[in-house]
Formats: structure tokens, C-alpha cells, sequence
């Protein structure tokens, strides 16, 4: 990558058109979030059970005294030796989030459709510390549309980010938000799942503001490149 060098005032000139631009999207992106906040609700009528270190859970355990539940589904099959590497891109943001999510009144976990066992052994691996429990035997990752079972993809077109297609894996991931209140109980308002994602992924975000961006070009997909973060070479 090669760029002619400009004075610093023409620097400084293009940077306040791109400021412009910026300010544009940063608008656009408060319009979403208020009509993302507009959505309606649908209740949840399913008793999910998860399993966490002190045993089982419902949905409403995971709201513990808050509002607000936000649910990362963490991909990790039940007969992998690992989590995805993708999702753990994702889930080094999240050290730390929970306790300024609640300053919100929101609760935040993350959930995978394996063992609780294989859960706290790659929690310890990665040196996580954030609330993640196990979905297994339930049926909450089908019914948020991030888990698929083999005859189902053998079928044909499944439900992946509110369109039918044809996958390969059975485990995706996603981001689902709940509400509870004294008149309606448990609500679902809203989830996002592929690229819903990036805006919760903090490297991405930092690699958007330099001159190669996300370097992604030629790659097989774009996050070929990602590695667990004990797996990158010095």
C-alpha cells in the first residue's frame, strides 16, 4: 500500500469532509438503535433450563434483579474439543461488560448447546470470567435459530438471520435481548446474528480506523484469519 504525502492543512482538509461523513453515520446509526428500541415484543412462553456452576437455571434466573437480559450464543457443539474460534474473537469484548451492563439494569451471558464441563474448561483456557452457561438438552438455541440438528440441513433451506438458506454447520451464532415486567412477564425484543455482530467486536472496530482495515481481501472467508488468542505465533 502506497499513498502520496500531503501537507498537513490538505491532511487536515480531507479529514474534515470524512468528519462529515462520519457524523452522518454516527446520526444513522442512533435512528437504528431508536427504531431497534421501537420493536415489539413477543412473550416467551418455553421454560429453558441452563445449567451454570450452581446448578439449574430458568430464563428468568438469568435476569437475576434486572430488566434487561442480553444472550451471546457462544458456537461450541456438543462433541467439539473446542469453542469456535470466531466466537472467541467475539468473546475476549467481554471481560468486564457485565458489571457496567448492570449500572443499566442489564444482565449479560453467554450460552452454548455443549457441557457445562467443556464450558468451564475452555472458559479457563481463554482466562474469561464472564457468566457462561450451558444450553445443552433444551430447546432455546432451535428456537433462537442458532443450532440445527443434521436431518435438518439434510432438508434443506434452514432459518439463519431471518432468511431461509442452506448451511453447512449445525451451530451459529447470535445475540438474542430479552425484557421481563410485572404485566408481561418474559419478552423477546430483539436478535442479531452474522454481521448483527460486528458492531460488539472491538478489534474490528479498532481495524476499521487504520489504512488496511480489516485486511480481509483473497481470504477464503473474512475471518479466515482468526486464530483463539493462544493460538497466534509471536
Amino acid at each position: 500500500m502506497k499513498k502520496a504525502l500531503v501537507s498537513r492543512s490538505e491532511w487536515k482538509d480531507a479529514r474534515k469532509k470524512l468528519l462529515l461523513a462520519e457524523k452522518a453515520l454516527t446520526e444513522a446509526l442512533d435512528a437504528v438503535a431508536a427504531q431497534r428500541r421501537m420493536l415489539p415484543w413477543v412473550a416467551v412462553e418455553e421454560d429453558y433450563i441452563f445449567e451454570g456452576p450452581e446448578g439449574k437455571l430458568t430464563l428468568k434466573d438469568l435476569f437475576s434483579d434486572k430488566k434487561q437480559l442480553v444472550v451471546y450464543h457462544f458456537m461450541y457443539g456438543p462433541d467439539w474439543e473446542a469453542g469456535c474460534p470466531s466466537c472467541s474473537y467475539v468473546a475476549d469484548n467481554f471481560n468486564g461488560t457485565e458489571k457496567h451492563l448492570a449500572q443499566r439494569d442489564t444482565a449479560f451471558v453467554a450460552t452454548s448447546n455443549t457441557s457445562l464441563e467443556n464450558i468451564n474448561a475452555y472458559k479457563e483456557r481463554m482466562g474469561w470470567n464472564f457468566r457462561w452457561l450451558s444450553s445443552q438438552g433444551s430447546d432455546f438455541n432451535r428456537d433462537y435459530h442458532v443450532s440445527f440438528s443434521k436431518d435438518e440441513l439434510d432438508d434443506g433451506d434452514v432459518g439463519y438471520n431471518f432468511k431461509d438458506q442452506k448451511l453447512e454447520g449445525t451451530e451459529y451464532p447470535g445475540m438474542s435481548v430479552f425484557v421481563r415486567t410485572d404485566d408481561v412477564g418474559i419478552a423477546h425484543s430483539y436478535s442479531c446474528y452474522a454481521r448483527g455482530l460486528d458492531i460488539i467486536i472491538g478489534a474490528y472496530q479498532i481495524l476499521d480506523l487504520t489504512p488496511l482495515g480489516r485486511n480481509e481481501g483473497g481470504l477464503p472467508f473474512p475471518m479466515a484469519w482468526i486464530r483463539r488468542h493462544d493460538e497466534y505465533g509471536e
